[in-house]
């Protein structure tokens, strides 16, 4: 019945399709599926969705609806906007927090049919329970990053500081957890009579599977992004982390959970300024070659790809023969096609052999994107 739910799904396809658009305007080909973002919306971080579910309900956190509400707001508000920068969960569950304590000291609602959105006193009652919630899925935020923004890097081509070619890597993406949450049976009941109660002493609650989203953007130039972003998911998991402790750390002196919450968002936005300024500084790390030709992508399922070829590698010759740009390179392959053999500088500035099979008149589909 979230609306936030669908709206995420459409998100995910958007991200997907504009991706594409700009990667076949660029290199007049798209690197990755088109319904990736898609497919790994839930699929990346379900096992985390579970743990939390099952973690979160036996513990017992209760949040009420109305901060439920406002964060459905929020995260509509953000996928509407497609402002994934502010998309880390930190971000959400604290502009929840004011926008809930905003309608409650005014008196404003917003009626949505089924639910009325009031707003509720702001109580470290159920304050603590929310940092915690917002510590958990910033961890989660982090080991995503750690796990999938660098296989989301697409490629864009700018001018280095000479005026040549380089490249640049933008990862979008956003995730999706429903996570299984306890809420004060009283407010549900009042929208939803027929939802089984659960009883606790003299108070009822019910379990309600709400949908958790956050997003992620980076850019990466003078990092690839195979080393740049489990620099940051660390980070944000060390983050995540922090707020954690100090959320428990409030179930002894309560003003600790607002302190979590605000040295949460600053922590986030410290990280995503200093990754972003190291980034924007120094020389691009995907750029022309004196000697070789450099790989800014390798298509999934290509020859190049089954030979284990990666972002960042200088191919220096081809069939014996050295190479410095495009035009050499496919020339050199038509040499000995059958038996296509590379010798490659890899990251390490070490030189390995690869070899593989290229069928007649496939020497331009060997799945590589170059600069030169």
């Amino acid at each position: 019945m979230n609306p936030v739910l669908y709206i995420a799904l459409l998100a995910a396809v958007l991200l997907g399709y504009y991706r594409v658009k700009k990667e076949r305007k660029i290199f007049r080909i798209r690197i990755v599926y088109g319904l990736t973002e898609f497919k790994r919306l839930i699929k990346d971080a379900w096992l985390y969705a579970l743990v939390l579910s099952v973690l979160f309900a036996g513990i017992g956190l209760v949040v009420p609806l109305d901060w439920l509400i406002a964060l459905s707001i929020v995260s509509v508000l953000l996928m509407a906007t497609t402002f994934y920068q502010a998309g880390s969960f930190i971000y959400l569950a604290t502009a929840a927090v004011g926008l809930s304590w905003l309608f409650y000291a005014n008196d404003w609602t917003l009626n949505f049919g089924l639910v009325t959105f009031e707003g509720t006193e702001m109580t470290y009652q159920w304050l603590v329970p929310v940092v915690l919630i917002a510590g958990a899925l910033v961890f989660v935020e982090g080991k995503m990053i750690d796990k999938a923004a660098a296989q989301a890097g697409s490629p864009r081509l700018h001018k280095s500081g000479r005026g040549l070619k380089a490249a640049a890597y933008i990862s979008k993406r956003l995730w999706l957890l429903p996570i299984l949450l306890v809420v004060p049976g009283s407010l549900l009941d009042s929208y939803a009579p027929y939802w089984p109660q659960l009883p606790i002493g003299e108070s009822n609650f019910s379990f309600i599977l709400f949908p958790m989203v956050f997003g992620f953007i980076g850019r990466s130039q003078r990092t690839l992004p195979v080393y740049l972003y489990p620099l940051v998911g660390k980070a944000v998991t060390t983050l995540g982390i922090s707020i954690i402790v100090v959320g428990l750390g409030a179930l002894l002196w309560q003003p600790l959970a607002a302190v979590a919450l605000v040295g949460g968002v600053i922590g986030r936005i410290a990280i995503a300024v200093h990754f972003a300024l190291k980034e924007r500084s120094g020389n691009y790390a995907v750029t022309p070659q004196p000697q070789g030709v450099m790989i800014i992508d390798v298509l999934p399922g290509s020859p190049a790809d089954k030979m284990g070829l990666l972002r960042g590698e200088v191919i220096r010759k081809v069939n014996g023969i050295a190479i410095t740009n495009e035009s050499e390179l496919y020339e050199a392959i038509q040499v000995n096609a059958a038996h296509c053999r590379l010798e490659v500088l890899d990251h390490n500035l070490e030189v390995r052999l690869r070899q593989h099979v290229i069928f007649r008149h496939d020497h331009h589909r060997l799945g590589l994107l170059v600069v030169n």
